[in-house]
């Protein structure tokens, strides 16, 4: 009867080392299948041009001091460097995740005196130990520990890429804004200088008694306008060229010259296929890192409910002198095998591991968040192409328009045939689309730089030229 017990028992206690060990050993990657599967659409919506991305924008641009502006930036950029250096501390904490898979073997030498008070004696005593030991990986739980600080390191390294070619858009845009800013100043300052030869003329008639004393009140209101608007522009030039001279690394002296026209875009982008942009972005890559990361460490999570096994092995010797050391005669040695497992923990492993499971869940909605926003960011910069173009179209045309009427409408004050405020309301027009033609050509260049970030494309490989127009009327 008692021997039916034990075998019972022992059959019991091999059943469950079994279940134990082929429940460790299979997979618990509880990743969403339709995560892997995303239903994605054929082609972008509002263009069906499914060229490649082109992985070159920065040199279209044939400006030689963006680009080193740039190469600047990349080399200077304090924001880029601390990022830099996060990179490799992840990557020293890949080297400590995974020494773990390796034995360690460690090495003690002691020395000491001691003296014996009853029997007026001084004693020496020496000894040397060289300790091994080693956790055997039986169910993986260290390969999924170091499999997740590996996904980890690659995630942070998809993030510095990333934050490579946005500090790359900055530098470019912020550069097109100094230029934006540069040609406002001198639209201002000729505005200025409109003013104040109408203001001449104006004073010239009020002394001749030609025209009355409210046009010159008018005129010069126009003129002060016009002079706080310069001081306010030179004013927001110094801050952007400051914003560019911190992107260099540089002194924020507000010193840098810039001189560049503002290209109009006419070139198409290739836009790619929608299901490319997972493969290219490289903030894409990173967020699926990290949610494989995440999956590795619900694996590491679960597999610490897990029993342990570790072997330790010790040799060592003791002698009274350190030369006798290693002498053999008291040379000793040891090899022992552990095993333990948790047996109550107050949930505490437990809840570990449903933290994982949650945490995984939750990446997994960053992950389609950050994949979504990434689509739409595409799909708003190439409506965005879209509508700006047609707006610099019309305004051109508003522009010439305007120019006419502030001309004919100068005339006709001179002449007598319309009041001085016909005249202040056509220049304003006027000028209002000279201002915003400048801001269009410079939106225009922005979004297209931002559409290039948005695709996922980089910024370094040799192409041709820019495709733009040289149309004077809208520098």
């Amino acid at each position: 009867m008692k021997s039916r017990f034990r075998a019972s028992i022992k059959q019991s206690v091999i059943v469950g080392l079994t279940t134990v060990v082929l429940s460790a050993c299979t997979s618990i990657s509880e990743l969403d299948d339709n995560i892997k599967n995303i239903d994605l659409p054929i082609n972008w919506q509002t263009n069906q041009k499914t060229m490649p991305v082109e992985s070159n924008w920065l040199t279209q641009l044939d400006n030689k001091q963006v680009q080193q502006l740039v190469k600047s930036a990349l080399a200077a950029n304090h924001q880029l460097k601390i990022q830099a250096f996060s990179v490799e501390i992840q990557k020293q904490q890949l080297i400590v995740s995974g020494s773990s898979l390796w034995p360690s073997l460690d090495l003690s030498v002691r020395s000491g005196r001691s003296k014996n008070n009853s029997l007026a004696t001084i004693s020496n005593s020496s000894s040397i130990d060289l300790d091994l030991s080693y956790e055997l990986d039986l169910w993986g739980k260290l390969s999924a520990a170091d499999q997740q600080a590996n996904l980890t390191y690659m995630a942070a390294q998809a993030n510095f890429e990333q934050s490579k070619q946005q500090l790359v858009v900055d530098v470019v845009t912020t550069w097109f804004s100094v230029i934006e800013a540069e040609k406002l100043l001198t639209l201002y300052e000729s505005r200025v200088k409109n003013s104040q030869q109408n203001l001449d003329i104006i004073e010239s008639g009020y002394n001749s008694g030609l025209s009355e004393a409210l046009d010159v009140y008018l005129t010069r209101n126009e003129l002060n306008n016009e002079l706080t608007r310069v001081s306010e522009q030179k004013s927001s030039k110094k801050r952007l060229i400051r914003k560019l001279e911190r992107l260099v690394g540089d002194y924020p002296k507000g010193e840098l010259l810039v001189a560049a026209q503002l290209p109009l875009l006419t070139s198409d982008i290739p836009l790619g296929l929608p299901s490319e942009l997972i493969s290219r972005k490289p903030n894409l890559i990173a967020r699926w890192y990290q949610l494989l990361a995440k999956d590795a460490g619900l694996a590491y999570a679960h597999k610490q409910r897990f029993p342990s096994l570790s072997l330790t092995a010790s040799l060592g010797d003791s002698a009274r002198n350190i030369d006798d050391l290693l002498s053999g005669s008291s040379l000793a040695w040891s090899l022992l095998g552990n095993i333990s497992a948790p047996l109550f923990n107050a949930g505490r492993l437990a809840a570990n591991e449903e933290k994982a499971r949650l945490a995984l869940k939750q990446e997994e909605q960053l992950y389609l968040d950050t994949l979504y926003n990434a689509f739409a960011g595409v799909e708003n910069a190439i409506n965005e192409e879209e509508s700006l173009k047609s707006s610099y179209q019309s305004m051109l045309a508003a522009q010439e328009n305007a120019k006419v009427a502030a001309t004919l409408s100068f005339e006709q004050y001179q002449s007598g045939l319309v009041n001085y405020t016909t005249v202040l309301d056509a220049q304003t027009r006027s000028f209002d689309a000279q201002t915003t033609l400048i801001k269009l050509k410079n939106r225009l260049i922005a979004n297209r730089i931002q559409l290039h970030l948005a695709l996922g494309g980089d910024f370094s490989a040799p192409t041709q030229t820019f495709a733009t127009s040289t149309d004077t009327k809208a520098q």
